[in-house]
């Protein structure tokens, strides 16, 4: 089947999106002259020769050499507002972003300026594109635990407007259980919780997110088809994975994307989404995504579909909320 024109109109939430990842050169540039930070780019297709990476570690290097040029509060609002104008043009109905303060509060930035730029832009893009939003404070893994504890008590000030606590960057020789107290005690607080964990990590990684941390949600979670018992209690316990494909690609975690794990995921029931994670350096936003891995595993209409409703399904979204949506996608693709 063609799938461009169907992928475009399917509505969509967005679950897996470090909002540091959106971070499109033109605009990395931009600030950087705005605030009189250097860069060791001369021009914007140098920094765009520069996202070519094949690894992790390669990747988050130059991810948080970007991100030392955002400084003020406005430019935490410019990220933002530029991402949610993006997707308001993919048919995204809803997202739940990451960002990571630690990687500028460690630079002197303050958390207030970062949090503030970020949540005056999602209120503006629910006004302006409808797009409702949730927000995801990560704590850096290849930092300490006492760092992501410092982390979290900053965090407590702006309770009512996080609605959980991430785990993200370096996944290998960093398991989920260096940080089971840190995740315990924003359990206490009433926090939702996730990792990345099984990206490059191995399966006994996303047992340690599921069992010593009881996360909510698995970020990526490829490697649970290593392990079936760990299969049947993801499926079991319908824990949402949100699968970044092109992330996944570009980064060598599945270097041939038509032996992407997802379809897998599908038949054994697991609640598989698909996502964008740092689109600006993966080449590819929300559609982008979706329409490489329908062409390469060839998914069927229905497979999309099934797809689409489990990103509102796996949301943080209310009931009556999660259904109407799933219900606009129905729609849409008995109306096609």
């Amino acid at each position: 089947m063609s799938y461009k024109k169907f992928v475009e109109g399917l509505p969509k939430a967005e679950l897996h999106l470090h909002i540091e990842g959106t971070f499109e050169p033109e605009l990395m540039f931009e600030i950087a002259e705005r605030n009189g930070v250097k860069t060791k780019y001369a021009s914007v297709d140098a920094l765009k020769n520069a996202y070519r990476f094949s690894n992790l570690q390669e990747f988050l290097d130059i991810y948080y050499e970007g991100a030392a040029v955002l400084l003020e509060k406005r430019d935490f609002y410019d990220l933002t507002a530029a991402y949610l104008k993006r997707v308001s043009t993919e048919n995204v109905r809803h997202v739940e972003i990451f960002f990571d303060p630690q990687t500028h509060t460690d630079r002197g930035v303050a958390f207030s300026k970062v949090i503030e730029g970020i949540l005056d832009a999602l209120a503006d893009g629910e006004k302006e594109f409808g797009i409702t939003s949730r927000l995801i404070m990560s704590f850096l893994r290849h930092l300490s635990e006492e760092a992501a504890f410092k982390t979290l008590e900053e965090g407590l000030k702006y309770k009512d407007r996080i609605i959980g606590v991430g785990l993200d960057s370096s996944e290998l020789g960093n398991p989920p259980s260096k940080f089971a107290r840190v995740f315990a005690e924003a359990k206490k607080e009433g926090f939702l919780l996730m990792a990345h964990a099984g990206e490059e990590g191995p399966a006994d990684y996303i047992w340690e997110a599921l069992e010593v941390l009881d996360v909510d949600r698995i970020d990526h979670g490829n490697r649970c088809l290593d392990d079936d018992v760990l299969t049947a209690e993801i499926s079991r316990r319908q824990i949402a994975l949100t699968l970044c494909p092109l992330s996944n690609q570009k980064l060598q975690v599945c270097p041939d994307l038509t032996k992407h794990p997802v379809r897998k995921m599908l038949e054994r029931n697991l609640l598989a989404t698909i996502h964008s994670d740092d689109p600006a350096y993966f080449g590819g936003y929300m559609n982008a995504n979706f329409l490489a891995t329908a062409e390469a595993l060839n998914l069927s209409r229905d497979e999309l579909v099934r797809l689409a409703e489990n990103g509102f399904k796996a949301s943080f979204l209310d009931e009556a909320e999660k259904n109407r949506h799933i219900e606009a996608v129905r729609a849409y693709a008995e109306n096609f």
